[in-house]
């Protein structure tokens, strides 16, 4: 078995936390139950992994083995990797008949025509998804297996989830053997980008249920509680405040938690609008500019902006909208301000 085979196996077992070894390599289904009964799941990991290449040995693993383990890590683990959002879209309303085969051959026979040194693997799961490990190499150089990017495409959908190496300059390859397997003609990133791929999944595919842009303010109403004193009343007045905005909280971004974001970027064009007689602006034309947010967890800290009391209630909808604008490339577009240098809600 190869050297470079031998130690990438090694260390991703090395990467399994030890009370999971055993049932990932089960899952990986390389080794046989009874290779597996040989081996001591109790020992230090190091002595678990040395085990784990003999009986690859054995079995003359190779990479391409190896790299379906990989795919098994990092899709039981997808969030040590941190993945972006992509929309594929075609020029008319046909629908194609999605060959998995086809899709593969396509796939490799692209990144192969412009990269010989590229090593791709597959695996197919559940939920329609397809996981694609590509391991980038030059032109006079092997693949390089600890720089790899995934994919994950969910056939029948334009969306493309994709965790890129640090060898960022093979994304437009990617992204091209994308369109060529899929039938698609252009592709956009959405400037959604998380550790939580789960998450994403959520915003893009609608199985996250927020109220979006359903609130109106509603008056509060009156008790028939007279406070004996100015500290009651104060007490009181802080108990409806809080009750406010959680029931407010409620009505905007639901009673479930948040799907974890944690970057996002929308772009906000505006008319500035200004007393003629000031000849702030000559021309009339929209002002432009880019918003990015950055967060552990975006959504979570947006809806703990107003009970910190570092927000007015409710939230401004550019704020609140941020995953219905995800799914339009957080495209707004403006034609009036209220007041000189607004941006205005959409």
């Amino acid at each position: 078995m190869d050297e470079t085979v031998t130690e990438y196996i090694r260390r991703t077992v090395l990467k399994i936390p030890r009370e999971e070894i055993k049932a990932m390599l089960q899952k990986w289904g390389f080794l046989s139950e009874a290779q597996l009964e040989t081996i001591n799941f109790h020992q230090m990991k190091d002595n678990i992994s040395q085990d784990v290449v003999k009986l690859c040995e054995e079995n003359s693993a190779d990479i391409k083995q190896a790299a379906v383990l990989d795919i098994i890590y990092n899709h039981i683990y997808p969030n040590k990797r941190v993945w972006s959002v992509y929309q594929m879209n075609k020029t008319g309303e046909e629908t194609d008949f999605f060959d998995l085969r086809d899709f593969k051959k396509k796939f490799k026979r692209r990144l192969r025509s412009a990269l010989q040194n590229v090593t791709v693997n597959f695996r197919e799961y559940e939920d329609n998804a397809i996981w694609i490990r590509v391991a980038w190499g030059t032109p006079y150089t092997r693949p390089n297996q600890y720089k790899t990017s995934y994919v994950v495409y969910h056939s029948q959908t334009p969306y493309v989830f994709i965790s890129v190496s640090v060898l960022k300059s093979n994304l437009p390859l990617l992204c091209e053997a994308l369109l060529v397997a899929s039938n698609y003609h252009d592709i956009r990133e959405m400037e959604l980008r998380s550790h939580s791929l789960n998450s994403l999944k959520d915003i893009v595919f609608k199985r996250y249920n927020q109220n979006f842009q359903t609130y109106r303010p509603r008056p509060l109403q009156e008790r028939n509680v007279v406070p004996e004193s100015a500290d009651l009343r104060i007490t009181q007045e802080n108990r409806s405040e809080k009750e406010r905005i959680q029931r407010v909280n409620r009505e905007i971004f639901g009673d479930g938690p948040q799907p974890k974001l944690e970057f996002a970027q929308y772009k906000l064009e505006t008319m500035f609008k200004s007393d003629p007689k000031m000849h702030v602006l000559d021309k009339k034309e929209p002002f432009r500019c880019l918003v990015k947010f950055h967060s552990p967890h975006l959504l979570e800290s947006l809806k703990s902006l107003a009970a910190a009391g570092m927000a007015d209630t409710p939230l401004s909808p550019l704020l609140t909208c941020i995953p219905e604008k995800a799914r339009n490339y957080f495209k707004i577009r403006e034609k009036k301000g209220f007041f000189p240098g607004s941006f205005v809600s959409p």
